[in-house]
């Protein structure tokens, strides 16, 4: 079973920057699918940024210009840069990791990390 543990966040006022961190018990690139998702009370989970082995990379349409999604396979640790953030980035983000075979929902997660964005 993959383990992540996620490093980052906190707080930055708007326009600021973050950087989290997700680091996984095994080597990601064997790892088919990995990336990040955000949720907030009382809204639906949320897309931040999926980023596949073979080197495709999604973004949410409001992540778009702003937000960067890495993989270091040395470190084994999936990163995501959030630059211009805005106060409503403020969420819980989670990262994932899954096989081909899985969905992402049965796939691993971290444990989950504040990012609050406020003056």
């Amino acid at each position: 079973q993959v383990q992540l543990v996620q490093s980052g966040g906190g707080w930055v006022q708007p326009g600021g920057s973050l950087k989290l961190s997700c680091t996984a018990s095994v080597s990601i690139s064997s790892i088919y699918d990995m990336g990040w998702y955000r949720q907030t009370p009382g809204k639906r989970r949320e897309l931040v940024a999926s980023s596949q082995y073979r080197g495709a990379i999604n973004y949410g349409e409001s992540m778009k210009g702003r937000f960067a999604v890495s993989r270091d396979n040395a470190k084994n640790t999936l990163s995501l840069q959030m630059d211009n953030l805005k106060p409503e980035d403020t969420a819980v983000y989670y990262c994932y990791g899954r096989k081909a075979t899985e969905s992402r929902e049965d796939g691993a997660w971290g444990q989950g990390t504040q990012v609050t964005v406020s003056s």
